[in-house]
């Protein structure tokens, strides 16, 4: 049996969850089409408000996701899985319930339409409130929660996320967000019952109380080491992100809100949490791991830009497919194509771990139009040689150059850096080298001849040349007398009489090695 409160009633809506903002959005519009005026304003602060949430999230994720700022700075350096993408797809749930209770909240106290812009007295009022309740109710709620029973049914979904982000702030049970809903709600009552709320004060701290939120469940330690150093009271009224990382790998520690003096209090600091944030803030200065393989890949369009992991992590993990309510972003994005074009260098957009092995993305700042263009050919060739130099410094094994990178009207496949610069250790390869290389290793060792197809293409070429230095005869099919020569003339001279052109199939019937 399900345990009450802990599925969102509206989680088999999808994308239709969005309707339930229909109400406000209707009598906003309402109000300002036949009326002249928006009356009932809470309807439009709800709104945006909760517009302002998604967008702190959002830019959280974004955030998060530019590896190439924040790749020294991660606390688990694992990334995150199509499985956690899923689990945390509906994040967003609670702040659709809690624009349903801030609408039930304006209906009843009619008072709160009529807020002030700005008082200063309610800041400070909120301040204290949130200190002296909020604080320590989240803290004994939180650890309640770490009891049997109300985890196993409740916080265990929370805690399901194995790499902390951004998104995993929102991911908790309506009967959590419900609590949560008291703890946030309580300072700002106080303030408004004692006289001293204002508009300003609502928005501000339910957009602090999400940017700590995300802060802490970022996974990017962006809370410099020596702010603590210069003013150590400090560390116990803003915790980290490495020190709420803590809490979701030894889960008996850390259960504070914010601020690290409850845990102090309540005996539950990790005595681990100062040394750990020195050292991850210490080694942000560094190089971080070197990756064994790179992948050298490229833009392909404005629009599917759009889809990568640090604009729409969702989107980035489903395929592609024209999304309409894009369009408006499309200008944006092109401007951003055009700065990437005069300023940008090659960086870093994902990594994965295969059998203990880093590999990862770079992207040369350049999309598919702009290969064909010919004053542009020389900018590309320079952010591929760069990138190829970059990576013989660090001691990349491998460096692959993915579509048009490898273009051989551009670089020859790749043979223009290799030529001009042979003293490099990095190995310069392409989907097609990469592929005559798998092939090859299949060859017995011991095999005295070989039919090819396809043997004037660029994968049947490089296997030829490769076999006939080995003294392996090669019979290439093909009606081309002139490529077949012009591959032939490739090979050292006294190599090329192990190719030999054929044209009919039945040229393989006595050879026991065929490829196709």
């Amino acid at each position: 049996m399900v345990a009450p409160l802990s599925a969102w009633p509206w989680e088999n809506l999808g994308i239709f969850k969005y309707i339930l903002y229909g109400p406000l959005a209707a009598k906003v519009l309402h109000s300002w089409i036949y009326e002249d005026t928006i009356k009932d304003l809470w309807c439009l602060h709800i709104l945006l408000i909760c517009a302002l949430r998604g967008l702190v999230h959002q830019l959280w994720s974004s955030y998060t996701n530019m590896l190439f700022l924040t790749r020294n700075r991660r606390i688990q350096q694992q990334g995150v899985d199509f499985k956690q993408i899923d689990g945390e797809w509906d994040w967003d749930n609670f702040i659709i319930l809690q624009a349903l209770l801030a609408s039930m909240a304006c209906l009843t106290f009619q008072s709160l339409d009529a807020l002030p812009l700005w008082n200063p007295k309610g800041f400070i009022t909120l301040l204290i409130l949130h200190i002296t309740i909020s604080e320590p109710l989240y803290y004994w709620a939180h650890r309640s929660f770490h009891e049997s029973y109300l985890f196993t049914h409740y916080h265990s979904l929370h805690h399901s996320s194995p790499v902390l982000h951004p998104f995993t702030a929102g991911l908790a049970t309506p009967l959590e967000h419900l609590i949560l809903c008291i703890v946030i709600g309580i300072p700002m009552m106080g303030c408004i019952l004692m006289g001293y709320g204002s508009t300003s004060m609502i928005y501000g701290y339910v957009l602090a109380f999400d940017f700590l939120r995300c802060l802490g469940h970022s996974n990017v330690e962006v809370v410099p080491h020596g702010i603590f150093n210069n003013l150590p009271f400090l560390k116990y009224f803003l915790y980290t992100p490495t020190y709420h990382s803590l809490h979701h790998t030894e889960m008996g520690t850390n259960f504070c809100l914010f601020m690290p003096l409850f845990d102090a209090i309540g005996n539950t600091l990790n005595s681990n949490s100062w040394h750990l944030h020195k050292k991850i803030s210490s080694d942000s200065e560094g190089k971080g791991k070197v990756p064994d393989f790179v992948f050298l890949a490229h833009g392909v369009d404005v629009t599917s830009a759009m889809h990568v992991p640090f604009v729409f992590r969702s989107f980035a993990s489903i395929p592609f497919s024209m999304r309409i309510f894009l369009l408006p972003m499309w200008p944006f994005t092109f401007l951003i194509m055009l700065m990437m074009w005069t300023m940008s260098k090659t960086f870093l957009l994902t990594f994965y771990n295969l059998r203990g092995r880093l590999h990862q993305t770079w992207v040369v700042p350049r999309f598919g139009f702009q290969y064909f263009l010919p004053f542009a050919t020389a900018g590309i060739n320079k952010c591929i040689e760069e990138a190829i130099l970059r990576a013989d410094r660090m001691g990349v094994k491998v460096i692959s150059l993915a579509a048009l990178n490898k273009n051989e009207a551009l670089n020859g496949g790749g043979t223009l850096f290799v030529n001009k610069h042979p003293e490099l250790k990095v190995r310069v390869v392409h989907g097609n080298t990469l592929t005559a290389a798998v092939i090859l290793n299949e060859i017995p060792k011991d095999v005295k001849e070989v039919f090819l197809t396809g043997a004037t293409s660029k994968l049947g070429r490089a296997i030829a040349l490769y076999l006939c230095r080995k003294r392996v005869r090669v019979l290439m099919l093909t009606l081309s007398t002139e490529r077949f020569q012009n591959i032939q003339k490739e090979a050292p001279a006294d190599c090329q009489s192990y190719l030999v052109q054929v044209t009919k199939y039945q040229a393989a019937q006595n050879c026991k090695v065929m490829y196709i």
